[in-house]
């Protein structure tokens, strides 16, 4: 990857729907060498999905939530089977599994604290296995998005 596929992927992770010709404008090329190069990129797995990123707010989710969870047993079979089980839950944005004091760390999306309530107590809490959950409340989104930083 080079400096001008590094621009690229920087150009459309801030804005998905800018064209080839206005990507080759913004590079001082032809957008022959542009589009084959997105194609490329594409096919190389570097573009995984364009996507649209919704207003959590206006769509009437006023509540995001990090879970820290701690997983009684940690064996590769009861890891995997949380990280299966936790996949059913629309309301469960992002998972991670993570080193330190916990084993996982969740992002929640939520009408209301109601709503969460309802969440924690009755899909969450069904899954076997959860030792330990601690839930912080986002009061403020400082940055809400971010790109990877290509250059």
């Amino acid at each position: 990857m080079d400096k001008i596929d590094q621009s690229i992927l920087l150009l459309l992770q801030k804005d998905s729907k800018i064209t080839i010709k206005e990507i080759a404008v913004r590079l001082n090329l032809t957008t022959t060498p542009i589009f084959e190069r997105v194609k490329r990129l594409e096919k190389e797995g570097y573009i995984r999905s364009y996507k649209a990123i919704l207003d959590r707010k206006k769509v009437g989710l006023q509540l995001m939530v990090f879970c820290n969870i701690t997983l009684n047993l940690h064996q590769t079979d009861y890891l995997k089977k949380f990280e299966k089980d936790i996949q059913q839950f629309p309301e469960v944005a992002e998972c991670y599994h993570i080193a330190g004091m916990f084993d996982y760390l969740i992002k929640i999306y939520a009408k209301d604290m109601e709503s969460y309530q309802e969440f924690l107590s009755n899909k969450l809490a069904s899954l076997e296995n959860i030792s330990k959950v601690q839930s912080s409340f986002v009061m403020t989104e400082v940055k809400d998005f971010s790109f990877l930083p290509v250059i």
